[in-house]
C-alpha cells in the first residue's frame, strides 16, 4: 500500500524541523523547575483522535536530581480516582535535551525545551521513531492562562512543524476537584483536573 504524498511530506517535514531544533539556549535546570500546567498540545496520532475532547488542562512537577536527570510527576484524575505517574528525563550532553524510556514502545524518546522564560511559559518538544517518525509539542504556563501571544506563538510554531489545525489543542480547565497533591513530603493543595491520557507518547 503506497503513502499517501501529504503524509510522505509531514514526515519529512518533521525530519527536517528535528534535525534542527535547538534547546533554549543556556538552559538553566533549576530556573525550569517547579509546577507548570500544560496549556496547550499539538499531537496528530490517529489513536489519539477519539481523546481530543476529553483533554483538559494538566498539571506537572519538575523535580531535578543531582545527577542532572529530571523527575516529572503529573497527575490525572481518573474515574477510579487520582493517579499519578513519575518520568525519569535522562540528562543528554546537551543543556535542555533530555531522554526517557517509553515503557510502552520499549525505546528511548527524546525531549527539548525548545524555548522558555523560566517564569512564565515553555515550549517543549517530544519527538520518536517507531515505525515512523512523530512529534508532539506541548505548551507549558506558571498559570493556567497565558497570554494571547504566547498562545499564538505555540500555534505557529506547531503549524510550521506540519501539524493540522484540527492536531493544536488548547483545553479547558477541568471541573474544579479538590485534591491534596504529596511530593516529597511536601503537601500541595491544588485545584484541578489532569488530562486523561490514552497511552503513553
Amino acid at each position: 500500500m503506497k503513502m499517501p504524498r501529504e503524509t510522505i511530506g509531514f514526515l519529512m517535514l518533521l525530519s527536517v524541523v528535528h534535525a534542527s531544533v535547538r534547546p533554549q539556549k543556556n538552559f538553566d535546570l533549576q530556573k525550569f523547575a517547579g509546577r507548570w500546567y500544560r496549556v496547550g498540545l499539538a499531537y496528530d496520532s490517529p489513536g489519539f483522535v477519539p481523546y481530543r475532547s476529553k483533554l483538559t488542562i494538566s498539571t506537572g512537577v519538575v523535580v531535578p536530581q543531582e545527577t542532572g536527570n529530571v523527575n516529572v510527576t503529573m497527575w490525572s484524575l481518573l474515574s477510579s480516582g487520582c493517579k499519578r505517574k513519575v518520568y525519569i528525563y535522562e540528562r543528554t550532553s546537551v543543556p535542555g535535551v533530555f531522554n526517557y524510556y517509553s515503557s510502552r514502545h520499549r525505546r528511548m524518546n527524546d525531549v527539548t525545551v525548545v524555548e522558555t522564560n523560566y517564569n512564565e511559559y515553555a515550549l517543549v518538544l517530544k519527538h520518536r521513531k517507531l515505525d515512523k517518525e512523530l512529534s508532539q509539542v506541548s505548551l507549558y504556563g506558571r498559570t493556567k492562562k497565558l497570554r494571547t501571544d504566547l498562545m499564538e506563538k505555540f500555534r505557529a510554531y506547531a503549524t510550521a512543524l506540519g501539524f493540522s489545525k484540527e492536531s493544536i489543542l488548547t483545553p479547558p480547565s477541568a471541573s474544579k476537584q479538590n485534591l491534596k497533591l504529596s511530593y516529597e513530603g511536601v503537601l500541595i493543595t491544588e485545584v484541578f483536573k489532569a488530562v486523561l491520557d490514552p497511552f503513553e507518547f
